[in-house]
C-alpha cells in the first residue's frame, strides 16, 4: 500500500513539474523545475529498484548537466518578452503535437498492453542484491554490440563537435600556436634606454 502511495505521489510531483518546465516564462524557474522533475523520476527508479539509474540520474543530470544549464542561462542576455511571444504564438501547434503524443503513448503503454493482468509482479530481491552488478552483466553480455555501437555513435559526434568547433572562417581571428611556443624571451620584453628628462615648468 505504501509503495502505491509514494508511486502516484512521486508520478503527480513528476507530471507537475514537467508542465510547468514548459509553461514558465522565466528560464531559470524552467530549468529548476526540471530538477525537480529529476528528482522526482530518480525517486520512482527506487521503487523500481533501479539504485544505480536514480542515483546516476541524480549524479550526472542534476549535479553536472543542470549546474551548466544554469550557468549558461544566466550568462545569456534572454530577452523574456521576445520569448513569451514566440510562446503565445505556438501554443496551437503545441497543443496539438501533445496531443497526438499522449494518444501514441496511450495506445503503446495502455493497460491492456502492460499490467499485472499481462505481465507478473517482479520478484522481490534481498538485500545483497547488487543492481549496478546485474545491470554490467546485462550490458557486456547480452547487448556488447549495441553497447559498443552506441559508444562509437558518441565518439565520432564529439570528434565532429571538435571539428565544427576548429574549423577556420573568414573573418575570424585564431591563436597561432606554433608562433606563440616559438617565441624566446628576448622578442617578449624589449628594453629601451632613455635619458633621464626634468620637468623645469614645475621647478
Amino acid at each position: 500500500m505504501i509503495e502505491q502511495i509514494s508511486f502516484y505521489v512521486f508520478a503527480g510531483l513528476l507530471i507537475f513539474a514537467a508542465s510547468m518546465v514548459i509553461t514558465m516564462r522565466n528560464p531559470v524557474h524552467s530549468a529548476l523545475f526540471l530538477v525537480m522533475a529529476f528528482f522526482n523520476a530518480a525517486a520512482l527508479w527506487l521503487l523500481l529498484e533501479a539504485e544505480f539509474l536514480a542515483i546516476t540520474l541524480v549524479l550526472v543530470y542534476v549535479g553536472a548537466v543542470m549546474v551548466l544549464f544554469l550557468f549558461v542561462i544566466m550568462m545569456l542576455d534572454i530577452d523574456v518578452a521576445r520569448l513569451r511571444d514566440g510562446f503565445a504564438r505556438y501554443l496551437p501547434i503545441a497543443a496539438v503535437v501533445a496531443v497526438i503524443m499522449a494518444i501514441e503513448m496511450i495506445l503503446v503503454v495502455g493497460p491492456e498492453h502492460f499490467g499485472l493482468a499481462q505481465f507478473a509482479e517482479p520478484a522481490r530481491h534481498a538485500s545483497d542484491y547488487s543492481n549496478t552488478k546485474e545491470l554490467g552483466n546485462l550490458l557486456y553480455t547480452v547487448y556488447l554490440y549495441p553497447f559498443e555501437i552506441a559508444a562509437a555513435i558518441l565518439l565520432v559526434a564529439i570528434v565532429a563537435a571538435i571539428a565544427l568547433t576548429m574549423r577556420r572562417r573568414d573573418g575570424t581571428r585564431h591563436q597561432k600556436i606554433e608562433e606563440q611556443i616559438a617565441v624566446k624571451a628576448p622578442d617578449r620584453v624589449r628594453v629601451v634606454k632613455m635619458a633621464s628628462e626634468s620637468n623645469e615648468a614645475g621647478e
